[in-house]
């Protein structure tokens, strides 16, 4: 039996909101104000869809409802132990609680409308007809997406945008970019000297040595801090950060980047079979991946 539109709607709602709190039972009074329906119609709703298996109810106070696996099946979503966040951009904000679930694109046969549909994870309600939007990159293909919001639905949790502009992320390896020999500073030597080092180079940061070993990064900010503060002959190990990321130089610039975001570092180590071979920057990798926007 084909599910109804108003259960498809409901099956919408209550994987976005499981989904929104990381596997937690909802409500039925949620999903009601989601969609902009009466609660009770909700509850009913609800026992047609326990008949069909789409739906588990979790008793207790704070229990409600939870989708199956059916129900992923049946719309077409991932599950959220499987699911890759897709970034969502508005208004040159990065919205932290939302995720793009699926695009469509159903007007590639006419150019003159170009435009998508896309399904989000999270709270649509906070894009708003007219925002600039970029959602991406996506997985596998690593898509960036760029336009405008013409159209929002809240029971589906999409928004319709008219594109503007859509990017390839190039799938070019760190160790095609990086820098190479690796330019260090000592951390006995004092931050003047460091600091000189860096404008001759005309660089914003460099590893730092001890006996042979990597152990921290001195960058500009340090160097300016310990200028203003009096300290331009302190030696470096006391100013510098004292960590390090490394990563292979196989892996793809794309991912690169997400580690720099992740560890909040803006200059990776790079690494042929555990040897430092290089570095790369975030400004770097962006010049190559987002010329457009780095310009």
């Amino acid at each position: 039996m084909e599910p109804t539109q108003i259960q498809k709607d409901i099956l919408y709602a209550l994987v976005t909101l499981y989904k929104k709190k990381g596997g937690g039972s909802v409500k039925g009074e949620e999903i009601a104000e989601l969609i902009n329906r009466n609660p009770g119609t909700v509850r009913n709703q609800m026992q047609a869809l326990r008949a069909l298996g789409l739906v588990e109810g979790v008793p207790g106070p704070k229990g409600g409802y939870r989708p199956t696996a059916k129900a992923y099946e049946l719309l077409a979503i991932t599950k959220p132990e499987e699911a890759v966040r897709v970034p969502v951009i508005v208004n040159d904000e990065l919205m932290e609680d939302l995720s793009a679930e699926e695009i469509d694109l159903p007007s590639l046969s006419h150019p003159e409308v170009c435009q998508a549909k896309i399904r989000m994870i999270g709270d649509v309600k906070k894009i708003n007809i007219g925002d600039r939007i970029v959602v991406g990159p996506t997985p596998v293909n690593e898509l960036m997406i760029y336009g405008r919001v013409i159209g929002r639905d809240d029971t589906e949790n999409s928004v319709v945008i008219s594109i503007e502009k859509i990017h390839a992320i190039p799938k070019d390896e760190v160790g095609e970019h990086m820098s190479a020999p690796i330019i260090t500073s000592d951390a006995e030597e004092t931050v003047k000297e460091a600091a000189k080092r860096l404008a001759e180079h005309g660089i914003y940061c460099t590893p730092v040595k001890k006996n042979d070993k990597l152990v921290g990064i001195f960058t500009l900010d340090h160097a300016v801090k310990a200028f203003v503060e009096g300290k331009e002959n302190e030696k470096v190990e006391k100013v510098m950060r004292p960590k390090i990321v490394t990563v292979d130089k196989r892996i793809k610039l794309s991912e690169a980047l997400r580690i720099m975001r992740d560890e909040d570092v803006r200059i990776l180590v790079v690494t042929d079979n555990g040897k430092p071979v290089g570095v790369i920057t975030d400004q770097k990798i962006l010049s190559i991946l987002a010329p457009e926007q780095v310009k």
